[in-house]
């Protein structure tokens, strides 16, 4: 039985999955509202097991999705994991909320909004990346990937018509994207692993001595 956890964005979710054979049964979720995190992920995850008479021991593993996104959604999801995964051993998948995004609409790439006039943007075909975009360079990027580009948010289109709109990813849809790391058992050591920010937050920048925002790629 598998775990997954979603805090990135506005609203999160959770999910339980069994995975038999070559078969992924995604069969409870629960929707977290925005900002409630910090106070209800945890109880969520307890009601959600508790209703499918089960307990985090009997976990196989933990999947979170680990940005980018919300930096306190991020940390809340990832620290949760650890939290829940040390006592009983459980190995944690981290995967990239833009990756995600992008497998669900069967596209090759994705870009979610950072807010400032900037995107987080993740392209995955050859070469992988994954960077934090001015508008300008976004729109560049939009118009020449059009339809296989992946977005979610409705404010998004308007300066990428041509691009592919989904829901939002959830944490069933990072189920479905990990799917073949789990069969490889390709785990994260819980001990390095940190969030996919892209970017740093001010609180961090700032705090340095003449620290300066990083610039997005132009």
């Amino acid at each position: 039985m598998l775990l997954s956890i979603d805090t990135c964005g506005s609203s999160g979710s959770i999910a339980l999955a069994r995975l038999e054979g070559d078969t992924l049964d995604v069969f409870a979720e629960a929707d977290l509202a925005a900002k409630t995190y910090s106070a209800r992920l945890v109880p969520a995850i307890a009601e959600l097991l508790t209703a499918q008479r089960t307990s985090v021991a009997d976990l196989a593993a933990i999947i979170v999705t680990r940005g980018p996104g919300s930096f306190t959604g991020i940390r809340i999801g990832l620290s949760t994991a650890k939290g829940l995964a040390e006592p009983h051993a459980l190995p944690i998948l981290a995967v990239s909320r833009l990756a995600v995004l992008a497998h669900k609409a069967g596209c090759l790439a994705a870009a979610l909004d950072a807010s400032r006039r900037e995107f987080y943007f993740g392209r995955y075909d050859d070469p992988l990346r994954e960077a934090l975009l001015s508008q300008d360079a976004f729109e560049r990027e939009a118009a020449a990937l059009g339809s296989p580009l992946a977005v979610c948010e409705p404010s998004v289109p308007a300066l990428a018509p041509a691009a592919t709109l989904v829901d939002a990813p959830t944490a069933a849809d990072a189920l479905h994207f990990a799917l073949s790391r789990l069969r490889a058992r390709d785990f994260d050591d819980p001990v390095t692993l940190d969030g996919n920010y892209v970017r740093r937050s001010d609180a961090e920048i700032f705090s340095q001595p003449g620290g300066r925002r990083p610039q997005p790629q132009p």
